[in-house]
């Protein structure tokens, strides 16, 4: 009977095409199809937080824009305070801390706002490679950490950039939109940013920008630990920094709370680490940024 059994099968099988070796591939392929929807799955989980925290931090941006614009009215000699709150202060008096940890709030949620699209990919390729080491058995620290070192880098510039908009309001150098008072600073540092933009220094920041696996396996690879995990997005966080800080100190031209100028750097930025030629863009963006800057120092005078 088992031989009876058995070889009816065996006929069963021939007949349908399937051997032992279909057999096994088909459970490969349905081990495959499982992982690629598992990857799907994480990818969309992914996707949708970050474009929640992008739009969350452009909310921010855009309530404080309005509430420092107070309706048109003429702030001439008086600052206003970015808290959403109608807070100013004259611009005679000295900051306070807490003047100051509002403007750097201000400056972080804004870097997350224009840095975060770009930054998506990286994430991305972290999070699927996590996920597959996962699966074997060797799984890697949460993707969190890797986005949290990658912040941390933003954080610190962003402190630098508030102490910067203090030294420039103490000498009287901004408007209460934060914006340049006089064509003399506004053409030297557009042109200097543009200048940046044809250093060897910017092109091997934007490279690593732009090349994520070649960056990862260029700092020891993925990492499993928490800390490990921490220092590569940290490290990746300075090259996005060291690519992109010339454009950052350019909202002190256009007015840091200038929306359409926010928007428009945030735009150059993606373009520049995203599209093939983003080397091309950046300088081609660097001669426009030149030839304006020259242009406001001849209306200088």
């Amino acid at each position: 009977m088992f031989l009876l059994t058995t070889g009816c099968i065996g006929i069963i099988l021939a007949k349908t095409g399937i051997t032992r070796r279909s057999v096994g591939q088909i459970i490969r392929d349905d081990g495959a199809l499982v992982l690629e929807a598992i990857l799907r799955r994480d990818r969309a989980i992914i996707i949708a937080a970050l474009s929640l925290l992008t739009v969350l931090a452009w909310t921010d941006l855009i309530w404080l824009a309005d509430d420092m614009s107070m309706g048109g009215m003429d702030m001439t000699g008086f600052r206003m305070i970015p808290a959403g709150q109608g807070l100013m202060m004259p611009a005679s008096e000295p900051w306070t801390l807490i003047e100051f940890a509002y403007v750097l709030a201000m400056w972080v949620v804004m870097m997350i706002g224009m840095m975060t699209p770009s930054a998506t990919p990286m994430i991305l390729i972290y999070a699927r490679v996590g996920r597959q080491a996962a699966i074997e058995g060797k799984p890697f620290a949460a993707t969190a950490w890797f986005v949290g070192g990658y912040l941390l880098a933003w954080i610190a510039f962003s402190l630098v950039a508030t102490s910067a908009q203090w030294m420039l309001e103490r000498a009287m150098l901004l408007t209460p939109m934060m914006a340049s008072a006089n064509n003399l600073l506004g053409g030297l540092v557009l042109i200097g940013a543009g200048l940046y933009q044809w250093t060897p220094l910017k092109e091997a920041c934007l490279f690593n920008c732009q090349a994520p696996l070649t960056f990862i396996t260029r700092h020891g690879g993925f990492r499993g630990d928490q800390s490990g995990a921490l220092t590569l997005g940290l490290r990746h966080g300075l090259y996005c920094v060291g690519c992109c800080w010339a454009l950052m100190v350019l909202l002190f031209v256009g007015g840091v709370m200038n929306l359409f100028w926010i928007a428009a750097l945030g735009i150059l930025v993606l373009l520049e680490k995203v599209m093939p030629y983003g080397q091309i863009v950046a300088r081609f963006a660097g001669g426009f940024f030149v030839l304006a800057g020259a242009w406001m120092l001849i209306q200088n005078g």
